[in-house]
């Protein structure tokens, strides 16, 4: 569906993207990675709305740059807002749909369709300005989906949703996926993009760090430097424990005198071990998780690997 081969964009002296291979095939696929990793720049190279400076890009087997007609066979999302001030949703989405070389009949019964999948059609008459974020992100996919692409590319599409919203448009893109379509989320939130359980492509510095899937993710993380906050009835006892049977950087702890807070190399070593240090101890623990952080701990553990460091 998708190759890049080689392919590095400067934007003068500053790398966009820096030296990436890489061979999608149809179905879901995440983007990962922190703003300003490189993500909207891949996105746009795909689209053949930026050339590379080197490497060659190919897009169901053509060159996407100059290449109109292939964007039939796309949707997009974007995560720039639209700045349409007298225009209600029908309007532009109709506008857009008409682009694709339907007839306009066609083109507003397919954009009514899209609205009300995405449940605006409410709304739909209404001038955009009056919208809230969450309206104006259901509008922008409604639009990508108006012409029924083969796939469907998304960039930071949870933005301005409130948990219901979020909740919907996950179950939407999940139907997308299992109605055999393709699809490419981007987010910089570990979180949303997996509800929708695709692949991985790990992104940081213009770089691909690494692909797979959810479990692949998830050992990463497991494995990466990072923060675990353990509550439990015996903090005292559990921390000197935890200092003396593992491989911590420090333990220290909480200030509500119930959790114990533990930095190390290797959460997975940390979590490997605790089992048997609450047997020896008989202390019990309610909760457990990692610190909010630690997906930035394990792109900056990618980095130091691709930078050599170990």
């Amino acid at each position: 569906m998708i190759e890049l081969q080689c392919v590095t964009k400067l934007y003068r002296s500053v790398i966009g993207v820096n030296d990436i291979n890489l061979s999608l095939t149809p179905g879901a696929w995440g983007l990962l990675g922190p703003n300003g990793s490189g993500k909207t720049t891949m996105i746009n190279l795909i689209l053949g709305q930026l050339r590379p400076t080197i490497g060659r890009v190919l897009l169901f087997g053509q060159n996407p740059w100059k290449n109109g007609h292939l964007l039939r066979r796309i949707g997009l999302c974007p995560a720039v807002e639209p700045n349409l001030v007298h225009v209600n949703a029908l309007q532009w989405v109709t506008c857009l749909t008409r682009m694709h070389g339907f007839t306009a009949a066609d083109a507003r019964q397919r954009a009514i369709a899209s609205l009300t999948a995405l449940k605006v059609d409410y709304a739909m008459h209404r001038p955009m300005r009056e919208y809230s974020l969450g309206m104006r992100q259901r509008v922008k996919l409604a639009q990508a989906i108006a012409h029924d692409p083969e796939l469907l590319i998304l960039d930071e599409p949870f933005n301005g949703l409130d948990p219901v919203g979020r909740y919907e448009m996950t179950n939407y893109l999940k139907e997308w996926v299992r109605l055999g379509k393709s699809l490419i989320l981007s987010s910089h939130v570990l979180h949303e993009v997996e509800a929708v359980n695709p692949s991985f492509l790990l992104v940081s510095g213009g770089r691909l760090l690494a692909s797979g899937s959810p479990e692949d993710v998830r050992r990463m993380l497991a494995d990466s430097p990072g923060q675990i906050v353990i509550r439990t009835d015996k903090p005292r006892i559990l921390a000197s424990h935890l200092m003396r049977d593992c491989p911590v950087n420090h333990v220290r702890l909480g200030t509500d005198g119930e959790t114990v807070e533990v930095s190390a190399e290797s959460a997975l070593a940390i979590r490997t071990s605790l089992p048997g240090i609450l047997a020896e101890t008989g202390a019990t623990v309610t909760e457990l998780h990692s610190a909010d952080e630690s997906l930035r701990n394990l792109f900056s553990t990618l980095m130091r690997y691709h930078r050599g460091e170990g």
